[in-house]
C-alpha cells in the first residue's frame, strides 16, 4: 500500500514545465561556448551524415577533421571553447547542426527546476521569449536528444 502511494504521489507531482515554457533563440551563440561539464557535442551517424551533406564533404572526412571517438561515442573535437562552427555569435552549419544542437535547451540534464534556472535561463537570452513549448513537444526533445 505504501509503495502504491509513493507511486501516486509521483505521478501527481507536476514538472515545472507542466504548462509549458516560451523559448525562442536569440541567436547569442552562448550555448555553443563551452561551459564546465556542458563543453562536448555528441554526433550521432545521422547527424554526421547530415553535416557532412551541409559541408559537401564525405561523411569519412567530416569524422576524421571534426570528430574524435570516446567511449564508443564521436564527438565534436576540441578546438578551444566555442565551437568550430561559430562564427559571429552565428553557427555557420545551423541547417546541419547535430540533434544535441536542435534539441537546446530542452535536454534530459536542464529539464528540472534547479538545473533550468542555473544551466539555461541564467545565461541564455532566448529563455522566456518566443512561442510557447508545451510540455509535450519538451518530452518529445528530451527523448529525441537521446543522451538522457
Amino acid at each position: 500500500m505504501r509503495s502504491r502511494m509513493k507511486e501516486c504521489g509521483r505521478m501527481a507531482k507536476k514538472r515545472f514545465y507542466s504548462e509549458g515554457i516560451r523559448f525562442e533563440c536569440q541567436g547569442s551563440g552562448k550555448c555553443c561556448v563551452s561551459r564546465g561539464g556542458y563543453g562536448y557535442v555528441y554526433f550521432s551517424a545521422a547527424d554526421r551524415r547530415r553535416m557532412a551533406a551541409h559541408l559537401g564533404i564525405p561523411t569519412l572526412r567530416f569524422t576524421r577533421t571534426y570528430c574524435e571517438k570516446v567511449d564508443g561515442w564521436f564527438r565534436m573535437k576540441e578546438t578551444g571553447s566555442d565551437c568550430v562552427f561559430l562564427k559571429n555569435n552565428r553557427c555557420s552549419a545551423y541547417e546541419g547542426r547535430p540533434t544535441q544542437c536542435r534539441t537546446w535547451p530542452f535536454w534530459p540534464e536542464n529539464m528540472n527546476a534547479r538545473s533550468w534556472q542555473k544551466n539555461v535561463a541564467e545565461f541564455c537570452p532566448g529563455v522566456g521569449k518566443g512561442r510557447l513549448h508545451s510540455a509535450e513537444e519538451i518530452a518529445a526533445q528530451v527523448e529525441a536528444d537521446g543522451r538522457g
